[in-house]
């Protein structure tokens, strides 16, 4: 006699194991990844924000002054490049070394853009405008 386990096993069963291995395959996530910084950063906007976020940062003497007559630091520019979009229509990515790039954030109520020259092991800012 041959048993035909799935016409014998009743759905609520099924959904019963199911969901058994299901949080276990869950916990098993959390303990693998639980202590790793791990980030999901696919679209182009955050790759590019992440890459500049873990470069050196170099302020011109120029940007230094604009910064402080417009009451900006540098922890506000840290803030703009964790939560603000880079423009890609004002953005120049065909360079071979250096490409540009135009980030708009706000930081203390005040919308800013930022153009950042992104090389290989620093990251200049060229220019802050204020937005409207």
């Amino acid at each position: 006699m041959i048993i035909d386990f799935r016409t014998s096993m009743k759905l609520a069963h099924r959904l019963g194991f199911y969901f058994f291995g299901f949080i276990i395959g869950l916990f098993l996530l959390m303990f693998f990844l639980g202590g790793k910084n791990a980030s999901c950063d696919y679209s182009p906007n955050a790759r590019v924000l992440k890459n500049i976020r873990i470069k050196e940062r170099v302020f011109s003497k120029d940007i230094l002054a604009s910064m402080q007559k417009h009451s900006i630091d540098t922890a506000d520019i840290s803030t703009i490049l964790a939560s603000g979009s880079v423009d890609f229509g004002k953005s120049n990515t065909k360079l071979d070394s250096c490409n540009t790039y135009f980030i708009e954030g706000k930081a203390q109520e005040k919308k800013i853009g930022l153009h950042i020259t992104n090389c290989d092991s620093i990251a200049k800012v060229n220019a802050l405008e204020m937005l409207k």
